[in-house]
């Protein structure tokens, strides 16, 4: 309430401020329109002071020193065109338009890097930045073709801001356009991914430009921009995972948190399957779990296409995925139906029944 109160004294003060000193020529015309025009420009400042509210500390920052850079540059600009150029209406407006274009690009570029600016190094009052210092995370091409960083995302789990840098959406682009339909499946299925994490309001996502030429390899790339930017690295690839963490690069591999998640099986349980399939080794059968584990049973070869009951003799867990070990006891199979009156292996003999002849006046026994 009290800014709304603030904010129309303030429109007020510009609107009378226009009635008496007429600005831009404003006396020609009638008083009323010297009002309007102030309070245009102060709902205009309203607006501005309004949307600057909502602008992050580091954004705002970048905004102003790209400004200046911008204004400075314009400046250099200006000196040249007014040496170079001697007509003096091209050079004023060649002048004009260099210093609105150098400030707002300065402007625009500045506020989109802000939020990679490390406030935290500066000290002092912008100590609480250093909470946030280490909360950017790349993602990989690997799982953003994945799919599953989107589900994560909806979920709330990834705070702090999503980088994806330019040349993994050139490489995205490439593999979607490109001749083989698998690959080009894949990359189209990548870019819906992107599109479907850009809608999500609750993650900030930030495509950053900066590039490294004299490295070729994307996956070196992706470990370079993660130092600079102190950041974490997003993937399923177990080479990048590996080779990250040899440099020094905390990475965050969607394989190992699927692991997780997943229901802990310990040797000596017992556990229901649906055996699918034949093993490679004799007498094997393989069954999968609803989550796509894949389950190695000994002795259930003869159960295709049955559910059974075995015991998990071992559990082994990569970052690649998880394989379960069970065997199959036939002694614990249940036993078949069988008609009471037929035991299995004997035979059921009936004794001949007497034949009743009829005679005159008697009835014996045949």
């Amino acid at each position: 309430m009290d800014l709304l109160i603030i904010r129309i004294v303030f429109i007020s003060v510009v609107a009378v401020a226009c009635y008496y000193l007429q600005p831009f020529g404003l006396a020609r015309f009638p008083q009323w329109a010297a009002v309007c025009a102030g309070i245009f420009i102060g709902l205009i400042v309203v607006w501005f002071e309004a949307r600057l509210r909502v602008v992050s500390l580091k954004r705002l920052i970048g905004a102003v020193m790209g400004s200046i850079l911008g204004i400075l540059g314009a400046y250099l600009f200006s000196v040249v065109i007014k040496n170079s150029i001697t007509h003096s209406e091209s050079q004023r407006f060649l002048m004009l338009m260099v210093m609105l274009l150098m400030s707002y690009v300065g402007l625009v570029v500045g506020a989109n890097k802000g939020d990679l600016l490390n406030l935290a190094a500066l000290g002092g009052i912008f100590g609480s930045e250093k909470q946030s210092r280490k909360s950017f995370k790349i993602l990989d091409t690997s799982v953003i073709i994945d799919g599953r960083i989107a589900d994560i995302a909806d979920t709330g789990f990834l705070d702090g801001v999503v980088v994806i840098p330019q040349f993994v959406l050139r490489e995205l682009q490439l593999v979607a356009d490109s001749a083989d339909s698998l690959k080009r499946n894949r990359g189209r299925r990548g870019l819906d991914i992107l599109q479907r994490v850009q809608k999500i309001v609750t993650v900030n996502v930030q495509i950053v430009e900066d590039d490294f030429p004299t490295v070729r390899e994307v996956d070196l790339k992706l470990i370079e921009l993660a130092k600079m930017y102190e950041a974490k690295i997003i993937t399923n690839d177990f080479n990048l995972n590996k080779v990250a963490q040899l440099q020094g690069v905390e990475v965050l591999n969607i394989n190992e948190l699927a692991n997780a998640l997943k229901p802990i099986v310990l040797p000596g349980e017992t556990m229901r399957v649906f055996i699918l399939k034949e093993g490679k080794e004799y007498n094997q059968g393989v069954a999968y779990l609803d989550d796509g584990t894949m389950v190695v049973v000994d002795n259930a070869r003869k159960m295709i296409g049955k559910t059974i009951d075995i015991a998990v003799t071992s559990v082994l867990q990569t970052t690649a995925g998880k394989m379960i070990f069970g065997k199959f006891d036939e002694r614990s199979r249940p036993p078949e139906r069988v008609d009471p009156k037929v035991e299995t292996g004997k035979t059921e003999i009936r004794k001949p029944q007497p034949i009743i002849v009829e005679s005159s006046g008697h009835s014996q026994p045949e």
